[in-house]
């Protein structure tokens, strides 16, 4: 049995297979529409999510299983005091397959140490994001044809953003990957993910605080938003907040063949007038997430379609 708690639990063939499986589903629905019947999938979400709670069901559902579970933490018997490890002995025995979001790093790493079903981490805390990190690597491959030889720019809440951190992990072990980490100086990416990923794997980076520096030479812009929840005083975010904003007179500094990704939701640091422009690939990236999730729960339940 195997759980996805960080992107690194994949080797790279591992993940060329995923995404190849991914990339299968999208072309051919119709072919796992029944793979899962009879199963169902848990999805446990201690705190508010739109994307990766629905897109784990739409994918359970678009494999002919079923799904159960809760949206929130007052809604589960966490409001009672009932501990992680206690909800998923029980969880265990309802569902064949668990994802779960919790505010607390390393809630889901406890969960699967007292699973009998495989666990999937849909994000803990500030610290990973796998699912997305599937999304995002799905996305980026199909539209740029490779997942080396790239210069992605990460752009805005790189401190907090649970996404970058897990993007940047899963991206050092491709070759030619370079970085611009795009930031305020409060919320540059933190010195351990510098010194114990970036440096360690000679991967090049540059640290700079205007986007327009960074758009002429980017394949990828990858924008996060400014987390209100992350922060510990309302003051700090609301002066952080629209440090960035990405508009068409921005865009126009930009290669016609970079893409802008987003794991969303956007609050005001991309304009709604960028949604026209071919570049905007953030609502495709949303529709890939439901393929590679469809392939990771059939991956890690180990069911296979001819």
């Amino acid at each position: 049995m195997r759980h996805l708690m960080s992107p690194l639990d994949f080797t790279v063939e591992e993940l060329d297979q995923l995404l190849d499986l991914a990339n299968d589903i999208e072309k051919n629905p119709a072919k796992y529409a029944h793979a899962c019947e009879g199963k169902k999938l848990a999805t446990l979400f201690y705190e508010p999510s739109t994307r990766t709670r629905l897109s784990h069901e739409a994918a359970m559902l678009n494999l002919g299983g079923n799904v159960l579970g809760f949206s929130s933490a007052d809604s589960s018997s966490a409001a009672k005091g009932e501990t992680v490890s206690d909800t998923i002995r029980m969880i265990s025995c309802y569902a064949d397959i668990c994802a779960m979001r919790h505010p607390k790093e390393g809630a889901p790493m406890v969960a699967c140490k007292h699973s009998s079903i495989p666990i999937i981490n849909a994000g803990d805390g500030g610290h990973q994001h796998p699912t997305q990190t599937l999304t995002d690597l799905l996305t980026i491959r199909s539209l740029k044809g490779r997942l080396n030889n790239l210069t992605i720019g990460l752009c805005g809440d790189l401190k907090f953003g649970r996404t970058v951190h897990s993007l940047i992990n899963a991206l050092v072990r491709y070759t030619g990957i370079r970085f611009i980490l795009i930031s305020p100086e409060e919320l540059r990416l933190p010195s351990y993910i510098r010194e114990d990923v970036l440096d360690r794997n000679e991967v090049p980076y540059q640290e700079v605080v205007r986007l327009e520096d960074a758009l002429p030479s980017l394949d990828i812009l990858y924008m996060t938003r400014v987390q209100k929840e992350r922060f510990f005083n309302e003051e700090d975010y609301i002066r952080m907040k629209d440090f960035y904003i990405l508009d068409k007179k921005k865009m126009e500094l930009a290669p016609e063949d970079m893409y802008v990704l987003h794991p969303l939701p956007r609050v005001n640091e991309i304009a709604v007038e960028v949604d026209d422009d071919p570049r905007a690939a953030y609502f495709r990236q949303a529709q890939y997430g439901v393929y590679v999730r469809m392939a990771l729960i059939l991956t890690l339940l180990d069911i296979h379609v001819d």
